[in-house]
């Protein structure tokens, strides 16, 4: 009986800690990109499966950058078309993945970003 009280306290402060975890406030990883429209998948369910997305109607899948310059390919959804060529900091958190983005300018890009966008000043 005292095994199943320790084991249940443990999930317990297991399912506390996940909890916390996705629901926490603090700061993601900030990644960035341009708008490329072309790369946009629009209402992309296809009949027969379940949409996750909400009201997300735009699906970009692009290459994004951090403040060192690191690539990473990103997927996340809109519920608008966003403007093409524009600048986005994309907000992204471990599991959860892309959870806010806003629109940024070139001069607020990190140096090592504005690099790899070279041609665009």
């Amino acid at each position: 009986m005292g095994k199943k009280i320790i084991l249940g306290i443990c999930a317990a402060l297991a399912a506390i800690c996940v909890c916390g975890f996705f629901l926490s406030e603090s700061d993601g990883n900030c990644y960035y990109t341009q708008v490329d429209n072309s790369k946009t998948e629009r209402d992309g369910v296809r009949e027969g499966v379940v949409d996750f997305n909400g009201d997300m109607k735009y699906t970009y899948t692009l290459l994004c950058y951090n403040d060192n310059g690191k690539s990473k390919e990103l997927t996340f959804g809109t519920s608008k078309e966003l403007k093409d060529g524009a600048f986005i900091c994309l907000t992204v958190k471990p599991i959860r993945g892309v959870i806010e983005w806003k629109e940024v300018q070139y001069n607020e890009l990190p140096e090592a970003v504005q690099s790899q966008y070279s041609d665009v000043k």
